[in-house]
């Protein structure tokens, strides 16, 4: 099963980064068509996808998500992101 890791970009401007096996499922929770989505991202609708990196296992999607929430600001986290074009092993 494909992971990605994805960053939305929030009407505030904020970006919020999270991972998913179904991209078009998450991104239409996050933006309420679907039940579920992110308490985060729920008053800060709508949502756009701004970015998404595909990883091989779930593993290494949260350990890319982890270093992608780790960076300072909106730009260094989607620098990052971007800089990764494939999921990386991380280990």
């Amino acid at each position: 099963m494909i992971w990605h890791v994805y960053l939305l970009r929030c009407r505030d401007g904020s970006l919020y980064c999270g991972i998913t096996s179904n991209l078009e499922r998450r991104l239409a929770q996050h933006n309420g068509l679907v039940a579920g989505g992110a308490r985060y991202t729920r008053g800060r609708r709508p949502v756009s996808l701004v970015a998404s990196v595909p990883c091989a296992c779930k593993s290494l999607a949260l350990k890319l998500e982890a270093r992608v929430k780790a960076k300072k600001d909106g730009r260094q986290k989607l620098d990052y992101l971007l800089g990764s074009y494939s999921c990386p092993d991380l280990m």
